[in-house]
């Protein structure tokens, strides 16, 4: 009778348990993964609906500022309508950092997000509008290189942001001809042209998703974590899918060629296929040179050697530089689209950590009577901490974690360049997902830059600049101080090991 009433109660449901063990039970439960993509795609309504009232519509409105906002038509519901929808969205991507219920759900949940954004106008940035007037000039043949729009007679004019109507486009010629290809079919609507360049944006992301689960199976982590960490970030929604931004074409060729790499090292035609892909990501935005390196290192099919890097890495750089050459080749540009990249410089805000520092050396002259502008001289210092990092981060990788040395790589460049979007923190945050990196290392900086713009395109740093400064030089400095005494540390604590056992040295 025992064993008859004991399988009964074994067959039977069992109430929830109470405790701490019962609660964890609950919320792994399915009403809790209901919250989160139904919580989510909450967020994403807000800011749909954000972007209809105050959004970054075609028409500019100079003298933009928050105050305007707040005061302008629907401003205070634009403003709770932001702070609401990505708060949500970024509640939701946290309560998933640690596991997911499957690759399926995630991509669902993503993709359901995505929906309200797609049928809204863009947020945050006004670059889809110099995107559209640069593929419009070049359309018509002008070289998009050789100045700003403004004087290249592009339809749209009035909707891009005079920061970038005389500036030379800084961008590669693979994303010309993208951006030339959309103006053409978009006819003369920029809306249409604005969807196609959207359009472009969704098959960047769709390509990191087809291929971040390999490169998480190459290093040994999560599939299903590493594709939440990257997909469910609000600045993929926001910046790159809403906004447009060629970032996501080009972090979705980076991630491309380096899968190809790994799946198949040591061999020549995927080795080559992996590096035209790199090369294209290049053709897109040069930033995405800096990956090269270490893909070069993914290539080898054994332990580090110089021939053996020669042999296989020359084979990804040959394809690299093959790939770039050919695109440029194609669009007719020639070398044009590099010297398109010093305008890129324009933006001066204590977001990029060497401005910040040049910022904060202007303000330490004023109370000496000293007006000083080192900012260009306090980017270059950065450019060159950078080439040291990158070259060290490197010289670590050479006998593993190749992965997480594109990402830390990325992550040096986004930190020392001259200029700092939001957008630019999914350049990392798509490679370190893979690599075994602690998730608060990504959610923290990628949640606090989700708040810095304003749905019209406001960048809140230009209203900071003085506390930005500080606090950006402040923490530089705690930094700096705890990497020197972690060094100054390394010694004491080998002598004291020497001291207390003698016998392994």
């Amino acid at each position: 009778m025992r064993s008859t009433n004991t399988a009964g109660q074994a067959g039977r449901t069992r109430p929830p348990r109470t405790g701490p063990a019962g609660r964890t039970a609950v919320r792994e439960g399915p009403t809790r993964w209901r919250l989160v993509r139904y919580g989510g795609l909450a967020g994403a309504a807000a800011l749909a609906v954000t972007a209809y009232l105050g959004g970054v519509l075609p028409v500019w409105q100079p003298g933009v500022t928050p105050v305007s906002i707040w005061r302008g038509p629907h401003g205070p519901l634009v403003i709770l309508g932001w702070l609401a929808g990505t708060g949500l969205l970024a509640g939701a991507w946290w309560a998933g950092r640690h596991r997911v219920p499957s690759t399926r759900w995630v991509l669902v949940t993503v993709g359901l997000w995505l929906l309200p954004l797609l049928a809204a106008p863009p947020l945050g940035s006004r670059d889809v509008y110099s995107y559209a007037c640069q593929g419009a000039v070049y359309a018509a043949g002008a070289d998009p290189y050789a100045g700003g729009v403004a004087g290249a007679g592009c339809p749209w004019l009035e909707a891009v942001s005079p920061t970038w109507r005389d500036t030379p486009a800084p961008y590669g010629p693979l994303f010309i001809l993208v951006a030339g290809a959309a103006a053409v079919l978009g006819g003369t609507s920029l809306a249409a042209t604005v969807a196609l360049l959207r359009l472009a944006a969704l098959l960047g992301v769709v390509l990191t998703a087809y291929c971040l689960p390999g490169l998480a199976r190459h290093a040994g982590v999560d599939r299903d974590r590493a594709l939440w960490l990257v997909l469910a970030c609000p600045l993929v929604a926001v910046h790159l899918v809403s906004g447009a931004h060629n970032d996501a074409l080009m972090v979705g060729l980076v991630v491309a060629g380096l899968r190809v790499v790994l799946d198949r090292p040591g061999r020549v035609l995927p080795l080559l296929a992996g590096g035209a892909l790199l090369g294209l990501a290049v053709s897109v935005k040069v930033t995405a040179a800096v990956v090269v390196p270490f893909a070069m290192l993914a290539a080898l099919p054994g332990e580090y050697r110089v021939r053996a890097l020669a042999r296989h890495g020359g084979v990804v750089l040959a394809g690299t530089v093959a790939a770039a050459l050919a695109v440029t080749g194609l669009a007719g540009l020639g070398p044009g689209w590099v010297r398109g990249l010093a305008s890129s410089g324009e933006s001066v805000q204590w977001t990029s950590l060497p401005t910040a520092v040049g910022l904060a050396l202007g303000y330490l002259g004023r109370p000496f009577g000293a007006d000083w502008y080192v900012v260009p001289p306090a980017r270059a210092v950065g450019l060159g901490v950078l080439a040291v990092l990158l070259v060290v981060v490197w010289w670590r990788a050479r006998h593993g974690g190749r992965l997480r040395g594109a990402g830390l790589a990325l992550a040096a460049t986004v930190v020392l360049a001259p200029v700092f979007h939001p957008w630019y923190a999914v350049w990392p945050l798509a490679v370190l997902a893979v690599a075994a990196v602690p998730a608060r290392w990504l959610l923290v900086p990628a949640t606090v830059v989700s708040f810095l713009v304003l749905p019209d395109g406001t960048n809140l740093a230009r209203f900071t600049k003085f506390p930005g400064t500080l606090a950006m030089v402040a923490g530089l400095v705690a930094v700096v101080v705890v990497a020197a005494r972690r060094l100054a540390g390394r010694p004491r604590r080998g002598r004291a090991a020497r001291r207390r056992f003698p016998s392994l040295t």
